[in-house]
């Protein structure tokens, strides 16, 4: 369902700041910029988690430059609308959809300096799964990928391909980040092996 731009420029990044504010968060394994120092980073959550994510990783790498993936979607639309309003420097596509430019435009982003922010499930699924594309680009170019896990203790679940979460204002909320070093696949069947890892390890995060 794709909003009024009225509603995602200037309302919803609103209520994001307000709720985001509200939430007691506490972080596990945290990370800082000069752990990434020289190192090309991709910041990664799963799609049902965004509402946290999307401003979590822009705090934590500021005043870095943080360029986030979004699709081409009507619900694309509405989310690069609100991350535009927050900060973010915007990536459009998907694996699915301008794919190749897609990879050429992270590089380039990565090239400059940019943390780069994406959703490794988004943007259709299947949820929490870990897409090939990324993990060989990460690979192939010796990206650093920092996934961060998001739990609360209260939250509204939608009915939605990807359960998406809603985290309740004032909630405890607990992040936890795991920087993920890929080796050098050999083959695509290495490739598809670890993702399946991955996603495994990660299924409930």
């Amino acid at each position: 369902m794709s909003l009024s731009p009225v509603i995602s420029r200037y309302i919803i990044p609103v209520v994001l700041k307000l709720l985001y504010a509200s939430l007691r968060i506490s972080v596990t394994q945290p990370l800082h910029q000069n752990q990434l120092r020289d190192r090309k980073a991709i910041i990664l959550f799963w799609h049902g988690k965004m509402v946290v994510g999307w401003l979590f990783a822009k705090i934590l790498f500021s005043p870095q430059k943080t360029t986030a993936v979004v699709s081409l979607s009507k619900d694309g639309r509405t989310l690069a609308d609100t991350l535009d309003q927050l900060g973010f420097a915007l990536i459009r596509g998907s694996s699915s959809r301008g794919g190749e430019e897609v990879r050429r435009s992270i590089q380039d982003a990565l090239d400059h300096d940019s943390i780069v922010v994406m959703t490794p499930d988004g943007p259709r699924g299947p949820i929490n799964q870990f897409k090939y594309g990324l993990l060989r680009l990460a690979s192939k170019n010796n990206y650093s990928l920092v996934f961060a896990e998001i739990n609360y203790t209260k939250k509204w679940m939608l009915k939605s391909w990807d359960q998406f979460e809603i985290p309740k204002p004032f909630s405890k909320t607990f992040i936890k980040l795991h920087l993920l070093e890929l080796p050098d696949f050999k083959s695509e069947k290495e490739l598809h092996t670890y993702s399946t890892i991955l996603s495994d390890r990660f299924t409930h995060a």
